[in-house]
């Protein structure tokens, strides 16, 4: 047995390193939301949406310098479905007469463009989905720990669900920190690292469960760290295949899902550390023990009345 942890990584043994570590970056996106706050994007704030056909694609980074320099602001622009085709965002009051507007510039350049379709997004809209979309957050986050309780036991549901709230917390943060737009498919970004991050979690805690169930010590960190060796090298494949998909993704994919890559690549960062580095460790911090797991044993009534 000796001989087998001699050869594992001492995860657990790095547990107050990797606390700090994720200390540190907890008080940082915190502080970043707090005093930067979320760069909201037009799904949330508010806006004018111009939608345009070129003859040929166009550059992006030229479109939005041509509609800079003439007076709008806060431009985003990215291509909708095929290269010829433009989504432009406005952060500004709407204007039944921007769309042409927008076009006519465009046409000076030199461009061949029609107009699509321009419409308005209001900010009540954008108010009730910014509510709406904490309020699945919170339930997502709720029903994970249910689901944890009952699965395995209260003390997984509270490392799984703090694991979680770490994962969100730095990813939002990160946006914060930065100023990256945060719009609609970045929260189903988050959405999509809550699942992930849990599977992960899962997976170890499963392994977990199982070695200190077979395991004849009572030396949980040594325990823990054979269970987290054993699911290692499943980690580090899922998670190496899915940024590889995340990094083609990001640089292919087009301005259209640029950020929805950035947060999932993040997310998966993060979420693969936590599950080693927060979930695991903290059942540690929890005191979790063999008797969590052994149900207890049913008094045989008719035992008692034997003399």
């Amino acid at each position: 047995m000796k001989s087998l942890v001699n050869r594992q990584l001492d995860f657990m043994g790095k547990r107050r390193v990797a606390f700090a570590i994720s200390g540190l970056m907890l008080l940082v996106s915190i502080a970043s939301l707090l005093f930067q706050q979320l760069n909201l994007g037009l799904d949330f704030t508010g806006g004018t949406l111009v939608e345009v056909r070129y003859a040929v694609a166009p550059s992006l980074d030229a479109v939005r310098q041509i509609l800079e320099d003439t007076g709008f602001r806060d431009v985003s622009v990215q291509t909708f479905g095929a290269s010829t085709e433009v989504l432009i965002r406005l952060q500004q009051a709407f204007d039944p007469d921007v769309g042409e507007q927008v076009v006519n510039l465009l046409r000076d350049a030199g461009d061949e463009v029609e107009l699509v379709r321009a419409e308005f997004v209001g900010a009540q809209v954008g108010d009730q989905l910014r509510d709406q979309s904490g309020m699945g957050l919170l339930v997502a986050l709720g029903i994970v720990m249910l689901y944890v309780a009952f699965r395995f036991q209260y003390k997984f549901a509270i490392g799984a669900l703090l694991a979680l709230m770490h994962d969100v917390i730095i990813v939002v943060g990160l946006f914060s920190l930065f100023q990256w737009e945060f719009d609609l498919t970045v929260l189903a970004a988050l959405l999509a690292v809550i699942g992930y991050s849990l599977n992960d979690t899962i997976v170890v805690y499963d392994r977990i469960r199982e070695t200190i169930r077979k395991s004849r010590i009572d030396d949980m960190p040594t325990i823990f760290n054979e269970a987290i060796n054993m699911t290692l090298s499943r980690t580090l494949a899922t998670s190496g295949t899915t940024l590889l998909v995340l990094l083609a993704l990001l640089l292919l994919g087009g301005d259209m899902i640029h950020f929805f890559s950035i947060a999932l690549i993040a997310g998966v960062v993060v979420g693969t550390f936590s599950s080693i580095y927060v979930a695991a460790a903290l059942l540690l911090a929890v005191k979790l023990d063999r008797e969590d797991l052994i149900p207890a044993k049913k008094e045989d009534p008719e035992a008692e009345e034997l003399p």
